[in-house]
């Protein structure tokens, strides 16, 4: 990466800036893969379909896959939001883009220390307009930052809406009976095939559509819409996939019998996983990786106008791709995606901490409830002892409607919140299944509140922390990045004591709701 660039044309202080842009495209590329790709793996894990493991090592592979076909979504966020022509000067281009990073790394790892999903794409945004207010508000493409804003709240809202129709038609007609022969021979196919054909028109059709022979299926479907004088190429080619997926699932039950019946969900949600993964790839690494190789552009070139139109290498998406996987494998993921999949549990009792006034607003919420009672099977244990939250139905619904949507995304060059479109997807399809109805509903519900909450949090100290570290960058250069760094040390080493402290305690009092007998016992020994 550094030997296309002349390093002894740069002065001192770029230098620094170099050395500094490398090492945070790094880091805060890990912190990506920490918390918003770890979400990818949160249907198969609560379903138990597969080990963590596998999970992480299939998804990430998918992830990398995305990663090189990203270039589209990553121009929308290294010059859409903002124009850096506008800005002109180079250093202050330079500092908009270093804040982002030194603000981005510590709040996405002390969300992720907590096991809070947060939205790194909203973060990139709102530190984005953050930063280039400091430098000069009028540069900021206000249309543009809007769209991409608007596009995130309509993909919660298009992931939450479908997942919950598609899960309670699916529940409505398999009900638990999810390994049942009988049952998936009269409903398998049309089920099955209906989610096949989604992901693989979104994610082939839409999400692909720069690869050559998918440009020439799509040119046909325009043909024939002209031909036609109607927009039938689409709807038409849905139904056929459809139709051809639904007659192979329904011929793999009729002649392997049992054992495709075992599999069928358990794989569809397999599916459903390499295809969020790789949209994820091709939408989400544009959070991590445009601010640092933008600065990359403006250094080999220092020029603003030319490194707006430098093209970016595939090996170097290439490589942020496998840092996202490397961010997948650490121990905050796993805080991440336990807690995400606790909020979506079907079991009793839950491992989560949400505010009391949260935990209030629940329980006024789910006054309104009817007396109808849960769709969702009990938890069931593993052979390992693990608590099984999903069942494999629900768990392809959630990945399948997830890829859609952020495939669909991906196609419009629009970044949309990985971490928003699956949360989304979980709850809805929890609510489908009525889980709210027994157990811990008043913390799960409360958890999904505080979320939502931290996500508007989430967006407003990237605006201000972002404005008032670009101004710190601007006006010290050298010496604002140092004390902008030192204070990143510090609430991440801080936040991160206390989130050990939390987790802790949110254990202990999940397991004393779970055995209330043997802590009362103890409480008497006492």
């Amino acid at each position: 990466m550094l030997a296309f660039i002349d390093l002894g044309s740069l002065s001192p202080y770029h230098l620094v800036l170099l050395a500094l842009a490398v090492i945070l495209l790094f880091w805060d590329t890990i912190e990506v893969g920490r918390n918003d790709a770890a979400n990818l793996v949160n249907a198969v894990l609560g379903a138990r379909v597969l080990t963590r493991r596998w999970a992480i090592l299939i998804a990430g592979i998918a992830v990398i896959a995305g990663a090189t076909m990203s270039s589209d979504v990553i121009d929308t966020a290294r010059k859409g939001i903002f124009s850096p022509n506008a800005v002109g000067v180079l250093n202050a281009v330079l500092a908009i883009y270093i804040s982002v990073y030194i603000v981005d790394t510590v709040l996405l790892y002390s969300y992720s220390a907590f096991g809070m999903p947060v939205s790194t794409t909203a973060c990139l945004v709102f530190e984005l307009l953050g930063a280039a207010a400091a430098v000069n508000a009028d540069t900021i493409n206000w249309d543009k930052a809007g769209k991409v804003i608007l596009g995130i709240f309509c993909s919660i809202a298009l992931s939450g809406f479908a997942s919950f129709l598609i899960q309670r038609a699916a529940r409505g007609a398999v009900r638990q009976k999810v390994n049942k022969l009988q049952t998936l021979l009269l409903h398998g196919g049309w089920l099955g095939g209906g989610l096949t054909a989604g992901l693989f028109y979104f994610l082939l059709l839409k999400g692909m559509k720069s690869v050559p022979f998918v440009k020439q299926i799509n040119s046909w479907l325009r043909y024939l819409d002209k031909t036609l004088d109607a927009q039938v190429g689409n709807f038409l080619a849905i139904a056929v996939l459809w139709v051809f997926f639904g007659i192979v699932i329904h011929l793999s039950l009729v002649v392997f019998r049992r054992r495709a019946a075992r599999l069928l969900f358990p794989m569809l949600a397999i599916a459903g996983m390499i295809a969020m993964a790789f949209a994820f790839g091709q939408n989400d690494l544009a959070n991590c990786a445009s601010p640092g190789l933008a600065a990359y552009s403006l250094l080999k070139t220092q020029s603003v106008e030319l490194a707006t139109k430098l093209p970016i290498s595939r090996w170097l998406l290439l490589a942020c791709g496998v840092l996202l996987f490397v961010g997948m494998t650490t121990k905050n993921a796993q805080r991440v995606t336990k807690a995400a999949i606790s909020t979506g549990s079907m079991g009793d009792h839950v491992a989560l901490w949400a505010p009391r006034w949260c935990i209030r607003v629940a329980g006024v919420l789910l006054r309104f409830r009817g007396k109808e009672p849960s769709l969702a099977p009990r938890a069931g244990m593993t052979e390992a002892g693990k608590t099984v939250h999903y069942d494999s139905l629900r768990a392809c619904v959630i990945t399948s409607v997830s890829a859609s949507v952020i495939a669909t995304a991906s196609s419009l060059g629009l970044p949309v919140s990985t971490t928003y479109v699956a949360f989304a997807a979980v709850v809805a399809t929890g609510l489908a299944d009525r889980i709210f109805q027994r157990g811990d509903a008043e913390l799960k519900l409360g958890r999904a509140i505080w979320v939502v909450s931290s996500w508007i949090l989430s967006a407003l100290i990237a605006i201000a922390t972002t404005y008032a570290v670009a101004t710190a960058v601007l006006s010290f250069e050298v010496f604002g990045i140092v004390g902008c760094l030192v204070v990143n040390f510090i609430v991440r080493r801080t936040l991160k004591r206390r989130a050990d402290r939390q987790l802790a305690r949110t254990e202990e009092e999940a397991y004393e709701r779970a055995h209330p007998d043997e802590f009362a016992l103890e409480q008497e020994d006492a």
